[in-house]
C-alpha cells in the first residue's frame, strides 16, 4: 500500500492487527460508525496492540491506517480535523 493512503476499514481483531505494518503512521478506531480514537506511532502494528488492552478502546470494533512521516504532524491535522466537525469535541477515547 502506497505511503500517505488509508487502509480500507479493518476488523480491530488480533489477526488482523498482526498483518498491519511495523511503519511509523496514523490510525483511527471506531464503533458503531463513532470513531473512538486518532493516534499515531513508529510502529503502527505495536500501538494497535497496545491499544486493545485499554478498556475504552477495547470496545472498538474497527480500524483504519496510513502510512506516512513523520506521524505526528499528520496526527495532529486529524485531530483538528475531528475537531473542526464535531464542535471542538475529541474522539470519546481521547
Amino acid at each position: 500500500m502506497p505511503e500517505n493512503a488509508w487502509s480500507d476499514w479493518l476488523d480491530f481483531s488480533p489477526d488482523v492487527i498482526e498483518k498491519s505494518p511495523e511503519s511509523e503512521g496514523v490510525f483511527m478506531l471506531h464503533e458503531a460508525m463513532k470513531i473512538l480514537f486518532i493516534g499515531g506511532s513508529v510502529n503502527i502494528r505495536v500501538a494497535l496492540t497496545e491499544k486493545r488492552s485499554e478498556p475504552c478502546i477495547s470496545k472498538a470494533t474497527r480500524f483504519r491506517f496510513m502510512t506516512i512521516t513523520p506521524f505526528s504532524k499528520k496526527s495532529e491535522e486529524l485531530v483538528s480535523e475531528y475537531r473542526s466537525r464535531h464542535r471542538g469535541e475529541l474522539p470519546g477515547c481521547m
